[in-house]
């Protein structure tokens, strides 16, 4: 009998034709962003009132991705003033999997509060096919999204020494591979909270049969390995609880990794895959970051 279900649900996973697009990338299309007045799901619940943004500390703008698949419009948002880009330091924040911007609006605005608010500007954007931006959203089409971002941080005169990349779960994939390899911009360092391992880890963790990766995917994405090239220092953060991307199947394994001069770890108790902030507590997530990012 266990044979017989077993053999079924490959055959369905295989008809269904389940590639890693499908199931990496849980993208949802925007006619609008709606930002604060966005009542769909949040990654954090919504913030006290000392961490609102004005409208006017912040802009919607579109970008020009162009990668080996083709080129697509891709929305961004960014929390300051553009004309300060030439001499801040820079947050660019890789969202998750899930939806859109407005779903990590929240996220986003809680970085532009760490230490004197607005001291760090703050960049988000939409990968391919995710909220109002066209296209496709494929590993090759991530990394080229991200890009087009560092493309319009460095014309408004970003420097790598003032540039900081911070990836939260299918983010950690563009923050590894920018600051691991040849970009338009290397950021000075690399925070990344619910990293997964690898693709491959991913999908036998989540499909929970011992089928190679190449039935679901043939995309190559591999923190685990990207992350030994990685020189610059490194804040890991994870929650204990994580029912999505484990932390010993996933994270620790992405920490341990890391041989540059200098790392920290933040395992989280209790915290699971989308609630880190809010169970490690707002004041100590932020002053954990500013340390990391002054030290």
């Amino acid at each position: 009998m266990k044979k017989v279900l077993l053999a079924a649900c490959i055959s369905l996973l295989i008809s269904s034709c389940l590639r890693m697009d499908e199931f990496l990338f849980g993208n949802e299309k925007l006619d609008k962003y709606s930002f604060d007045a966005y009542t769909g799901s949040k990654e954090l619940p919504d913030l006290p009132a000392s961490y609102n943004i004005p409208d006017s500390m912040y802009s919607l703008f579109t970008l020009e991705s162009n990668s080996s698949e083709g080129s697509a419009k891709i929305y961004a948002v960014y929390i300051g003033k553009p004309e300060h880009i030439a001499t801040d330091t820079i947050i660019l924040y890789c969202h998750g999997n899930a939806d859109h911007m407005d779903r990590y609006w929240n996220r986003a605005k809680i970085l532009a509060n760490i230490g004197t608010k607005y001291r760090y500007g703050v960049m988000m954007f939409d990968y391919r096919g995710y909220g109002m931006s066209e296209g496709d959203p494929t590993e090759a089409n991530m990394y080229a999204d991200a890009d087009a971002a560092l493309k319009w941080l460095k014309s408004k005169g970003l420097t790598n020494d003032r540039f900081i990349i911070y990836g939260y779960s299918l983010g950690t994939c563009p923050s590894t591979e920018v600051t691991a390899n040849n970009f338009t911009l290397k950021p000075f360092k690399l925070m990344l909270e619910a990293p997964f391992a690898s693709s491959a880890a991913m999908i036998q963790g989540a499909s929970k049969l011992a089928l190679p990766p190449s039935y679901f995917t043939n995309n190559v994405i591999d923190n685990a390995e990207e992350i030994k090239k990685v020189q610059q220092p490194f804040m890991w953060m994870h929650g204990t609880k994580d029912d999505f991307l484990s932390i010993d199947g996933h994270g620790e394994i992405v920490y341990a990794n890391h041989k540059g001069t200098y790392k920290e770890a933040h395992r989280i108790e209790g915290a699971v895959h989308n609630d880190l902030p809010t169970i490690w507590g707002y004041s100590a997530y932020l002053n954990a970051l500013e340390k990391f990012i002054t030290r």
